[in-house]
């Protein structure tokens, strides 16, 4: 759902000149300025890595939940794939800005009780030590979908009601997928002083 909403975004923001998706599956988008590269192992990116080279950010926003998965698991796909990915960009890239969709309570420390959030903090605390340019860990609470997308699942279709609530008495916990996908544009264009990105800061760079 971020994916599909943060590269909605790109698609409308005239300072956005090209577009790679790399994904398992079609996206279904087509524009002018969208190339999408279909790759079904993301930790053998041999065959692709070639094709990476030339942007001036990531952002990377593949991830899943905890709920039902092992700890070795969610390890792997959280910790293990994100960083072999940002691995392989940041050898072509050494000039761009990397951005990691992490998510509200991530555990910087990784001392926590919660492994999920635990995992998060490691894998913002390794990516931010890779010489990338810059690198940003946005922290969204619950995201308002972007209507007429397709990707929304039904949990976020069932909380809609009480967003504008939330997001009025509780700003830094709720986020349109709108202003997630500008402010990441933003902090690319401009910078940013924080490296930690929560849903305040999401609101204040997407105006």
């Amino acid at each position: 759902m971020v994916g599909e909403g943060v590269l909605h975004e790109c698609v409308l923001n005239s300072n956005v000149e090209q577009i790679l998706v790399i994904n398992r599956k079609p996206c279904g988008v087509e524009h002018p300025k969208v190339r999408e590269v279909l790759h079904p192992d993301f930790y053998d990116l041999s065959a692709v890595a070639s094709q990476l080279t030339g942007y001036d950010a990531c952002f990377f926003c593949l991830g899943i939940s905890s709920v039902g998965v092992s700890k070795d698991a969610y390890f792997k796909t959280t910790h293990t794939l994100t960083l072999h990915f940002a691995e392989t960009v940041c050898r072509n890239n050494p000039e761009m800005t990397f951005i990691y969709v992490s998510g509200a309570g991530t555990d910087s420390t990784e001392k926590g009780s919660s492994n999920w959030a635990r995992v998060k903090g490691k894998t913002e605390n390794d990516l931010m030590k890779l010489p990338f340019k810059r690198v940003y860990a946005f922290r969204p609470g619950f995201i308002l979908p972007t209507q007429g997308l397709k990707n929304a699942n039904s949990y976020y279709k069932l909380m809609n009601w009480m967003f504008p609530l939330g997001k009025r008495f509780y700003r830094v916990g709720f986020s349109t997928l709108k202003e997630v996908g500008q402010a990441m544009i933003k902090v690319v264009q401009n910078e940013y002083p924080k490296q930690i990105i929560d849903g305040n800061d999401i609101a204040e760079l997407a105006k």
